[in-house]
Formats: C-alpha cells, structure tokens, sequence
C-alpha cells in the first residue's frame, strides 16, 4: 500500500472566506489574513489524518497566488511544504509513488453566485475548456496528477466546488465548507467544525484511495480559452501541437490542440 500523498492548498473555498468586491482574495484585503489561518487548520486537519492512516510522507503545497500564505509552523512537522512561485509546474515532485491527491481550499470554475469562483486568475481568464467542457483549476491539477496514475481523494469547499467535484471525480470524499450565494458572499460552517469534517473526510478517503480512479484526459485535447480583456487574447502565446498559434476564434478566445495539460503552464 502507498504511504505517500499530496495536499494542494488554495484559500478561496475555506470557511468563512468571501475575499473583497472587486479585488478577490489578495494579500492587503481584509479577509486574507484569515484565509491563510484557516487555510493552515485544514490542511493540517487533512495532513493529521493521513498521518493517523498511516501516511509515511505527505506533501503540502501553499498554491494559492504566489504560493507564500500559510502559518507554516503550525502544520505537522513531519510535513513536506512546497512553496512560491515561479517553476511554471503544478505538482512539483509528484510521481507515481503518490497514493492521492487532497484538495483543500479549492474553489468552483466560473458559475453563476460561486463564491470567488475562477480558473487561475480572476482578472485574466473568463473561462478555459477541454474538449468544450468547461474545467477548473481541480480538473486541470487532477489531470496532471492522473498522469501519473495519482486519484484525487478528497475535496473541500463551497457547496458548487463540491458539486463540480464530485461531477468529475467518481468515489472522491468531499466536505462542503459553505454554501455560496454570491461571488463575495456565503453562509459558511464554522471554521473549526470544518476542519473537524475535513480530518474525518480524509481519513476516510485514505481507507478507499486505492478504489478510486485517476483523472485523465485523453491526449491530445481541445484547449480553449476565454480571456477578459481583449489585448490578453490578442497577445496570447499558447502554441498547439504544430507549433502554430492558437486559433482567434473571437475578440476574446483561443484555441487550440495541446498534446498534454502540463504544457498549460509552459506559457
């Protein structure tokens, strides 16, 4: 049996976390010193229970924005933290060894009153697809995981997250940490309830993680991507499988075939 896994961290989809108008979930606004204390309880919530299942490594990855938010210090020291910005790579470190990944913080694809829904960046993308589906920053970071044959186990967020997750994921464990009603708004558990629901959702996703499949997306495949701001679209770099630019489709969006979903964040 696998004693190795992966928990990735975003901060959108934790307890009582709704950002600010207009500015998203950013270092200076008011909610995102929380965001990071509460981010730091469930996914040390969630790391505790892969220890207590007999996890011999679990990796820790601060993802949210330029990936320095957590209280470091207070996850388990026999944690291993990935951190910052700047390797253009998702997972960095992931292989086959891996028995699942935990999402922890995550939020919705952009859907109507999803709290602080968006795929990467907010004020760069309004949508990115795969083969004409919509997909979310879980389904593109699961694919790559599937690549190595690691299943996504667990997921935590608002009531749509989860909902788009258990869509995409069969068997995956789930903990709805609140429910959305607007892009800065929610009714939220509170905050430590969650991280209580988080430890058991774990524990119980480390019992059938070797039950539930790997996300995979048959290569190559259909990106598309829909841009904010018409000069983002126009200055786009992503090049397909031929190496030619992608196709304009409109003022706003491309598209193009990439031979695999790593190749996302080569540009």
């Amino acid at each position: 049996m696998k004693k190795k896994y992966y928990i990735t961290v975003d901060l959108e989809g934790v307890a009582c976390v709704v950002g600010a108008s207009g500015q998203g979930l950013m270092a200076g606004t008011q909610n995102y010193p929380f965001a990071c204390i509460q981010g730091t309880r469930e996914a040390n919530a969630a790391a505790t229970a892969l220890f207590d299942s007999g996890a011999d490594e679990v990796y820790v990855w601060d993802c949210h924005c330029t990936g320095i938010n957590l209280d470091y210090d207070k996850l388990d020291k026999r944690c291993k933290i990935v951190m910052g910005a700047g390797a253009r790579k998702r997972f960095p470190g992931i292989d086959r060894d891996f028995a699942g990944i935990v999402f922890i913080g995550y939020h919705a694809y952009d859907t109507p009153d999803a709290t602080l829904a968006h795929v990467y960046s907010s004020a760069t993308f309004q949508y990115q697809k795969i083969n004409g589906k919509d997909v979310g920053e879980m389904q593109i970071d699961a694919a790559i995981a599937g690549k190595y044959g690691v299943p996504p186990i667990f997921a935590a967020g608002d009531d749509i997250c989860v909902a788009q997750a258990k869509e995409s994921f069969p068997g995956i464990v789930t903990v709805e940490t609140k429910k959305a009603l607007a892009w800065n708004c929610c009714v939220s558990k509170h905050p430590l309830q969650c991280c209580e629901e988080i430890y058991e959702g774990v524990k119980k996703a480390a019992e059938i993680a070797e039950n539930i499949p790997p996300y995979v997306i048959p290569e190559p495949f259909e990106y598309e991507v829909r841009f904010k701001r018409i000069e983002y679209a126009q200055s786009c770099a992503y090049r397909d499988i031929n190496n030619q630019l992608f196709e304009r489709v409109d003022a706003y969006t491309r598209r193009g075939v990439l031979q695999s979903p790593e190749v996302i964040f080569e540009f």
